[in-house]
């Protein structure tokens, strides 16, 4: 019997998710969780064999919380599939870096995720074809080594003053920063522009 912990904040998929996994007979689910957090402590408590965690988690991202899993020192952790809805070369690049063992999109069947299940279970690896064909027609950085480094302080929501003083600029010079980066990735917000720079592996 495979044991799974499946990690998802959008409840209604998670549960329908849940319900389809455990009608295969070696598979049973034996922890669900809304954050990154709860993934985290429940992995931790019911010691699955495979963690199944979505990559758009709050408070922070299934990478971060995987990262964690994987990390744990008091036996062996759980294999790891990360399941996205917008799979960015970049984060796939970060996930099989981190000791992820699949990746692959929400569009999967729930019968093909199952097989997927039980080949990382046994210490294969999975990536979706589709993600491992764009990873190698990755797009080139249009921004500054500067607009990089303000974007990165900017990735958690600071205000542009704690992001001065991250980067060791004026506040001024923050913002230029900033709305260059914005206007060269065509998004309105500086979180939108981190977000994409982030996705992209640039940050």
């Amino acid at each position: 019997m495979i044991r799974l912990l499946l990690a998802d904040d959008e409840e209604l998929l998670r549960g329908a998710l849940c319900s389809l996994l455990d009608l295969e007979d070696d598979l049973r689910v034996v922890a669900q969780a809304a954050t990154t957090t709860d993934a985290v402590r429940l992995a931790g408590q019911h010691r699955p064999d495979v963690a199944v965690l979505d990559l758009e988690m709050p408070p922070t991202d299934g990478l971060h919380a995987a990262a964690q899993i994987l990390a744990r020192t008091d036996g062996t952790p759980p294999r790891v599939i990360i399941v996205t809805r917008h799979a960015r070369p970049a984060v796939l690049r970060r996930a099989l870096a981190a000791g992820v063992s699949g990746f692959v999109p929400k569009s999967t069947p729930a019968a093909r995720l199952a097989q997927i299940v039980r080949d990382v279970a046994v210490g294969h690896r999975y990536v979706d074809p589709e993600i491992a064909a764009s990873a190698l027609t990755e797009n080139e950085c249009p921004l500054s080594d500067r607009e990089l480094e303000v974007l990165g302080a900017a990735r958690a929501g600071a205000p542009v003053s704690d992001i001065a003083a991250t980067v060791h600029l004026a506040p001024g010079t923050v913002r230029n920063y900033l709305s260059s980066a914005m206007a060269k990735l065509g998004v309105a917000t500086r979180h939108a522009a981190a977000h994409r720079a982030w996705e992209e592996g640039w940050i």
